[in-house]
C-alpha cells in the first residue's frame, strides 16, 4: 500500500519530515518527485559533519517495499543480480534490477526479515525513488499468486545516521547493543529496550512491528560507520529531534551527493539509466552467475569478450578546477565522453569526477583532459574509489 499521488501527478510529494526540515531552515529544491532539503547550513559543513562526526539524512523518499510468501526469494532472485534464497536471515544484498539487455533499471538493497523457520520467507526492497514506481509495478508484473508484494511509503519513514559517531549515538539515545549487528545486516531493535533486551532480532511482521520496534539495518551511502533506520511515520518528526539533541547534524541532498561521489557510488540517473550494465559500472561483485536472472546472458557475453567502457574515476589538481555532471573527457584532443558525476572533493580538496572510458584509458595512472569553461585541464584516471571507506 501507498499514500504516495498517483505517478505523473505533478504536485511533489513531501516525507514525513518535512515540517522537521522546515524547522531546522532547509533549502528546499525537487528531486525524483519529491520536495528534498538541498542543505541546511552549508554543504561543505555537511559534508564533514558525516566525515568526522554523525550525520542525520532523511531517505524517506527512497522506495520501501515489502515482499512475503513462500516464492517472494525466487522472484527477487529472477529479477535481480543477486541469488536472493542464499540470502541469511538478517542480511542484506547490495543488487541491481536489469532489462533484458543487461542495462540496469535500478539498484536497490534487499533485505531477508524472517528468522528462517517461518513457512512463508519476508523481504524488504529499497529502491530509488525515482525508480521506485518501476521497480515495483516489475516485480508486480512478475510475481507469483503466492506472493505479496506492499508498498510503504507514507506510512513508513527511512532516517539515515552515517558517520563514525553514529553507533556510540544511537547507543546512547536507545540504550541499544548495536556491536554484534554486522555489516549489511538488518534487525529489529525495540524502542524500548528492558532489561536483557537491547539486540537485535527477527521474524517480526513488517512494518506491524514498528509500533514496538525499529527496523535498523547497517547500511548507507557514505562509506562511513552508518545505520538506516525504519520507523513508523507518525514517529519520525520526534524522532529525527531526539537525534539531533544528542548531536547528530542534518544533512541534505548536496552533501549527500559528495559523500557518495567521494566513495564511487553509483548514481541513478547519472551513472545508470539503462544505458550501461553492472560490469561496464565496474560491479561484478554484485552479480552472481550461479542463478539465472533477466539480463544474465548479455552479463555473461561481456564478461568474455570485455566492455565496451569501464566506469573510472578522474582527478584534476587545476586551480579551480570543478567537473560536473556532463563535462567533457578528452583524451590527445579528442572528445571521448563526458563525465557522469563530479565536483570538489571536500576531503581531498581538488576535482574529482566519474566517466565511462574505453578499457585502454580507464587503467590508473591514464592521463585525460577536462573541458571546463571552454579550457582543457589536465587530469588523470584513479582507482576507485577516491576516499577509502572506514565502516567501524
Amino acid at each position: 500500500m501507498s499514500a504516495d499521488p498517483a505517478p505523473g501527478t505533478a504536485e511533489l510529494r513531501r516525507t514525513p519530515l518535512y515540517e522537521f526540515h522546515r524547522r531546522h531552515g532547509a533549502h528546499f529544491v525537487p528531486f525524483a518527485g519529491w520536495e528534498m532539503p538541498l542543505y541546511y547550513s552549508s554543504i561543505l559543513a555537511e559534508h564533514r559533519a558525516v566525515r568526522t562526526g554523525v550525520g542525520l539524512f532523511d531517505v524517506s523518499h527512497m522506495g520501501i517495499l515489502s515482499l512475503a510468501g513462500a516464492h517472494a526469494a525466487d522472484l527477487l532472485a529472477r529479477r535481480t543480480t543477486a541469488n536472493v534464497p542464499l540470502l541469511a536471515p538478517g542480511q542484506v544484498r547490495y543488487t541491481f534490477l536489469l532489462e533484458s539487455s543487461g542495462g540496469i533499471v535500478d539498484d536497490l538493497l534487499v533485505s531477508r526479515l524472517d528468522r528462517g523457520d517461518e513457512l512463508a520467507r519476508t523481504h524488504l526492497a529499497v529502491p530509488n525513488a525515482g525508480r521506485a514506481d518501476e521497480v515495483e509495478e516489475i516485480l508486480r508484473q512478475h510475481r507469483g499468486p503466492d506472493t505479496e508484494i506492499a508498498r510503504w511509503n507514507g506510512k513508513v519513514a527511512l532516517l539515515a545516521l552515517q558517520g563514525p559517531r553514529s553507533r556510540a549515538l544511537l547507543e546512547g539515545v536507545f540504550g541499544w547493543q548495536l556491536g554484534p549487528l554486522a555489516f549489511y545486516h538488518a534487525a529489529f531493535f525495540p524502542a524500548a529496550p528492558g532489561p536483557g533486551e537491547a539486540g537485535g532480532t527477527l521474524g517480526r511482521p513488517f512494518p506491524a512491528a514498528l509500533a514496538e520496534t525499529t527496523l535498523v539495518s547497517r547500511t548507507g551511502y557514505t562509506g562511513e560507520l552508518g545505520y538506516e533506520l525504519f520507523v513508523p511515520a507518525e514517529s519520525a518528526d520526534v524522532l529525527a529531534e531526539r537525534l539531533v539533541a544528542a548531536g547528530a547534524t542534518p544533512i541534505g541532498l548536496g552533501a549527500r551527493d559528495s559523500l557518495r561521489l567521494e566513495k564511487g557510488y553509483l548514481l541513478s540517473g547519472q551513472e545508470f539509466h539503462r544505458d550501461h550494465t553492472p560490469i561496464e559500472a565496474g560491479q561484478d561483485r554484485f552479480v552472481d552467475f550461479a542463478h539465472e536472472f533477466v539480463g544474465r546472458p548479455a552479463l555473461e557475453k561481456q564478461r568474455t569478450d570485455g566492455p565496451a567502457v569501464r566506469l573510472a574515476g578522474i582527478e584534476t589538481d587545476a586551480p579551480g578546477a570543478i567537473p560536473r555532471h556532463g563535462t567533457p573527457v578528452r583524451a590527445n584532443g579528442t572528445e571521448i565522453t563526458a563525465a557522469t558525476s563530479g565536483g570538489i572533493s571536500p576531503t581531498l580538496g581538488r576535482g574529482i569526477a566519474l566517466a565511462y572510458l574505453p578499457p585502454p584509458l580507464a587503467v590508473p595512472g591514464t592521463s585525460v583532459a577536462l573541458e571546463i569553461r571552454g579550457r582543457e585541464v589536465p587530469a588523470r584516471v584513479v582507482p576507485l574509489p577516491f576516499v577509502p571507506a572506514k565502516r567501524g
